[in-house]
């Protein structure tokens, strides 16, 4: 996964909608992430750092540019009393999008180049670490380091329906280049990757606002040469939320669901992600300080199901709490800081193990 998942964290500033009018926007920051395990686990202690970068530019009426990246360090302390570190830090790949507004307010055409700038080839020795940052259940602002870079393009589309209602469609397709993922290993030819998504918004009564999405993606299995495949199954996410008044601050409800199937169209031989489910719903207060604050306290449930031998078993459930502050700086610029401590459980191999750890962030946007 590139840069361009995590900066949509950055969509917690206040200012990104009104900036879609202004015709520079950027946006950097710091996020810190460490989670500690009890004793079972070959590790201690999972920690991240990353600071983003992007910087968006309009161009005339009908086009939009932006770049995306990021620096990250990451560490994995090994059980044990000999136990060692794992480490990795650098930047992930880069991400240059172009968005056109084919038909203004209904259809966009957006093409993305991924820039390999991130980990393309990374040591036997820190695969332990690659692993342990990538699964949904933590949730990691960084899940991934780096690839062979790629090219995607695809279209979107918004109609109305009804007076008040919209419904939204859009399909993309990704091609990724041939890369070696493994020192002194082959290189792999990444399948396409074909996505698809369809969504409804709207208002409805006593001044409340509902969204829902509905994505699937489908992707090709990797050529691993001589013969050899790895892959992934297809994967349907649902995504849904309610907003809605309560007195002067604003309650937002919401919940998604991932599901992965098991992968089609590979022989027995094949290297495959397993079957598996993640769930999460949270609720969010934005409640205004004044008239440059907005303290959100924030609740979210996490769960998540893996099928490594046919049967879904549960991997862990993680409860995050705490809550952002955000502060208009000026007319240009706003500026997020974020507290939260997340507690559950990890299941391994029969095997249940404590998981805490906090989320700390700053981050900020400024547009012109």
């Amino acid at each position: 996964m590139t840069a361009g998942r995590w900066l949509l964290g950055l969509a917690v500033l206040p200012g990104v909608l009104a900036a879609q009018a202004a015709t520079t926007v950027a946006r950097t920051g710091a996020t810190f992430e460490s989670y500690s395990f009890g004793s079972g686990l070959a590790f201690n202690r999972i920690s991240e750092f990353t600071i983003p970068i992007g910087v968006t530019q309009r161009v005339g009426g009908r086009l939009v540019i932006d770049v995306s990246t990021a620096f990250a360090s990451a560490s994995v302390s090994e059980a044990g009393g000999g136990g060692g570190t794992i480490t990795h830090s650098g930047l992930v790949d880069t991400d240059l999008r172009a968005t056109i507004s084919v038909i203004p307010g209904k259809v966009l055409f957006n093409v993305v180049g991924t820039i390999p700038t991130g980990a393309m080839t990374v040591s036997s020795t820190t695969i332990p670490l690659f692993g342990a940052t990538g699964t949904g259940l933590l949730g990691f602002t960084t899940p991934s380091f780096g690839s062979g870079g790629g090219i995607s393009a695809g279209f979107a589309s918004a109609f109305r329906m009804g007076q008040n209602w919209a419904v939204g469609t859009g399909a993309s397709y990704h091609y990724g280049a041939s890369y070696v993922p493994v020192e002194g290993g082959a290189e792999m030819s990444p399948g396409g990757e074909i996505r698809g998504r369809m969504g409804i918004e709207g208002p409805f009564g006593g001044g409340k606002y509902f969204r829902g999405a509905l994505v699937y993606t489908t992707t090709a299995g990797n050529d691993l040469g001589a013969g050899r495949q790895s892959g992934i199954g297809d994967r349907i996410l649902a995504y849904t939320a309610v907003s809605m008044p309560a007195g002067s601050s604003h309650l937002s409800l919401y919940g998604w669901e991932m599901r992965r199937l098991h992968p089609r169209g590979l022989d027995t031989m094949a290297v495959t992600v397993p079957p598996g489910n993640v769930l999460a719903v949270g609720a969010r207060l934005d409640r205004p300080m004044g008239p440059k604050a907005t303290l959100s306290p924030l609740l979210e449930f996490r769960h998540e199901l893996t099928a490594p031998a046919g049967r879904m078993e549960l991997l862990g459930y993680l409860l995050r709490a705490g809550t952002d502050l955000r502060y208009r700086l000026s007319d240009r610029a706003t500026g997020v800081i974020q507290a939260q401590l997340a507690f559950g459980t990890l299941h391994d191999a029969g095997t249940s193990v404590s998981i805490v750890g906090p989320r700390l962030g700053a981050l900020i946007e400024w547009a012109r």
